[in-house]
Formats: C-alpha cells, structure tokens, sequence
C-alpha cells in the first residue's frame, strides 16, 4: 500500500490544509514568526509519516513516526498559545484540534504496533 492510501496519512494532510486555512487569522507581523512555525511543523507530520512509510526497518519507521507525532505535539503548543494571546478563538481551531487529536492516536498505535511486531513472541 502506498502512503498517500493510509488513513494516518490523510489526516496528516487534513491537518496541514487546516494550517494554512488558519494563517489568514495572525497578524501580518507574525508572517516570518509564529505563522513560519505552524506551517513547518503542520507540513512535517505528513511529510515524516511519508518518508517513514518508505523506510524499510521498522526502527526507522518508528523514528520519523516518533518525529511526525512531535511535530503534531509542537503545533498544539503553537496552536494554544495563539489562542491564549487571543489571535484565534477556540471556535475557529475547534476543527484543527479535533484533527490534530485523531491523527496522535493513529500515530501512537501504528507506534505501538511497530514496535510489539519488533519484539519476539513468547512461542520463540
């Protein structure tokens, strides 16, 4: 299966799209600041989901999984503090948040089922 057909991976995409739909909210200044920050870390969580998929050792998957889901944490942060300075409101992130919160828990189990499928099962 190619990466762009796992679900993990659309969401991701979701995510990003959502980013961007969002940008228009900052403030002009913030163009080269926060909005440069959102957009890079929304863009990495697919682009690491992606890169992992190709990755032949399961490790490796883990990794850029293990990196994409940091991204995911990093935006939330970044996606809080815009709100706490009041440059969005809870009602216009609702929608981000719902999808930022899906796509962590895919990324935790196919974590989860990387690393149990690394490990011997008790019959060997």
């Amino acid at each position: 299966m190619h990466y762009r057909e796992t679900v993990v991976w659309k969401r991701a995409m979701q995510v990003a799209l959502e980013v961007y739909r969002l940008m228009r909210f900052l403030p002009r200044e913030e163009t080269y600041g926060m909005r440069a920050q959102m957009t890079r870390a929304a863009v990495s969580v697919p682009s690491n989901i992606a890169e992992g998929w190709t990755r032949e050792s399961k490790a490796e998957k883990r990794q850029f999984l293990t990196i994409a889901q940091g991204s995911l944490a990093e935006l939330e942060t970044q996606l809080t503090l815009c709100e706490e300075i009041g440059w969005m409101d809870v009602a216009q992130t609702h929608s981000l948040r719902e999808c930022v919160d899906e796509t962590s828990r895919m990324l935790t189990t196919f974590r989860q089922r990387l690393r149990s499928q690394g490990r011997p099962s008790k019959e060997e």
